[in-house]
């Protein structure tokens, strides 16, 4: 390796691993390692002098693993947590929390005055007892920033501060530095702020057991106001009380195994909605694509058709729905189809509940998906078409076959096979279509009991339970299945095709 070569890999290199130690600090432990491990295979293909066509493919290579591999085993991983609304954070994080916790015991408060000390300020604290002495607070910084924390010690005095007292208009604009405050008496009492006229004693509502010290996890909880004993349930992942079975919260994520594929499984609220959004997600991939496929290879046949005049306008005006963003084709068909449009609804002399009854809305939703797939299906099918020699039409025509025959037994076995990869993709991505559902009927109508529409695909389902019902671990589930099945039938589908070779 040349030396500028080298010295530009060592550069790229101290780069990468910068980023890496990042990640690493941030928490992020998954995309670090992955960046890692992309970094060192790369500068290993560049050292070494052996695997040239790696190179070459090396950074799609990079990309699968990043935005495919990675977000796979990142949702797999989830599928078996009881991630969700009430478990979102991990149990060191939730133990922190409850250790962080603060209640306000009964005890006295202690109205204050704000004084200007230079840049700062200073407090003098008074109690309820007639005594002379009273808290003066060390200098406090007037940051000014919300959620700005800073603990200063108070010292017994009966002086009062040097400085300028400030207004009671002044102290409320300093509302945000005293409520970030927190004083430490020389008893070790803190206090913080009540209210906008006093400040009370505050004390940490959790503490760990006196033998040992946090961050030792396998240590128990003492509920400082009541004395008893919290543990952590890694199974339900949350600590609970000795005399109660009530969650303490925060919950935390913990590992749940297959619970959350036995509740799609056993659970009807679940499992029923699931399985008729998934049979409607098949049904929808399935005629969609025919639809598209059928429609798109009479029209490609029929532009090659050599009587048929001006085939060039004719491609370009069939080829515009392909060309109109999706999301402007949806919503002027989500208004065309309202019973609120007139003109449209006069060809069936009534206004059909098109978003209201499900077998007219999953019919709507087939109509515009097969108006948005067609040309797709028709620029494939006119390229292949071009593949086929004319000598096999010549030859049939010979034999006086019609074009309906030469449909059946030239076209279509010829462009079949080329074609499968196409219509495995086109399947796919129709059975995840959510952008269309979501913009066209967002799922309507609805399903009663459950959180999912009729017209909701399997991905639709899943996005459902994962940002409107916030259980993610259900929805990583069914994510789960959804990309074990598309395998199952893209496997199945080539080697049926191999078998037809």
């Amino acid at each position: 390796m040349t030396f500028p070569r080298l010295l530009t890999t060592t550069l790229v290199n101290l780069l990468l691993l910068y980023g890496v130690a990042l990640m690493y600090a941030q928490g992020e432990v998954a995309f670090a390692l992955l960046l890692l491990v992309l970094t060192a295979s790369g500068s290993w293909l560049l050292i070494s002098k052996k695997h040239n066509n790696l190179r070459f493919v090396f950074p799609c290579l990079s990309l699968i693993a990043a935005f495919i591999v990675l977000p796979l085993i990142y949702t797999t991983n989830i599928a078996f947590t009881n991630y969700s609304a009430d478990h979102r954070v991990s149990y060191e994080r939730a133990r922190a929390e409850l250790l962080a916790s603060n209640w306000r015991p009964d005890a006295e408060h202690y109205r204050f005055r704000l004084f200007r000390e230079g840049p700062g300020l200073r407090l003098m604290l008074v109690g309820d007892t007639a005594s002379e002495e009273h808290f003066i607070t060390e200098p406090v910084i007037d940051r000014g920033e919300v959620n700005a924390r800073q603990t200063v010690p108070a010292s017994v005095s009966i002086h009062r501060p040097a400085g300028a007292e400030l207004s009671t208009d002044e102290i409320s604009k300093k509302s945000t530095t005293l409520a970030g405050l927190t004083i430490l008496l020389p008893d070790g009492t803190r206090l913080t702020m009540a209210n906008p006229n006093s400040f009370s004693t505050e004390a940490s509502l959790y503490q760990t057991t006196k033998d040992q010290s946090y961050p030792d996890q396998s240590l128990a909880l003492i509920d400082n106001r009541t004395g008893e004993t919290l543990n952590a349930d890694m199974t339900a992942g949350y600590f609970t009380r000795e005399s109660s079975d009530k969650p303490v919260r925060p919950g935390f994520i913990t590992y749940t195994g297959w619970d959350n594929f036995i509740r799609i499984a056993t659970d009807p609220t679940i499992h029923s909605p699931l399985l008729k959004n998934f049979t409607w997600s098949v049904t929808f991939a399935v005629v969609s694509v025919f639809l598209a496929l059928t429609i798109g290879l009479l029209l490609a046949v029929l532009l090659r058709w050599k009587p048929l005049r001006g085939n060039a306008v004719y491609r370009f005006l069939l080829i515009l729905p392909y060309a109109i963003p999706v999301f402007i084709a949806t919503l002027m068909f989500r208004g065309l189809f309202s019973r609120n449009a007139d003109e449209f609804n006069l060809l069936f002399a009534s206004k059909l509940p098109w978003f209201t009854d499900g077998l007219m809305a999953r019919t709507m939703a087939v109509v515009v998906n097969t108006w948005l797939c067609y040309p797709y299906m028709m620029i494939l099918c006119s390229g292949l078409l071009a593949s086929i020699a004319d000598d096999l039409y010549e030859a049939s025509a010979i034999d006086g076959a019609s074009p309906l025959q030469n449909l059946i037994y030239i076209t279509i076995p010829t462009i079949i096979k080329p074609l499968a990869p196409a219509l495995i993709a086109s399947f796919a991505f129709n059975f995840n279509n959510l952008v269309l559902i979501a913009m066209l009927t967002d799922g309507a109508p609805h399903i009663p009991d459950s959180p999912v529409g009729a017209t909701d695909v399997v991905a639709g389902y899943a996005y459902q339970y994962a940002f409107v019902s916030q259980d993610y671990g259900l929805a990583a589930a069914v994510a789960t299945l959804t990309f074990v099945l598309m395998g199952a039938v893209a496997w199945t589908y080539l080697q049926a095709t191999k078998r037809l070779q």
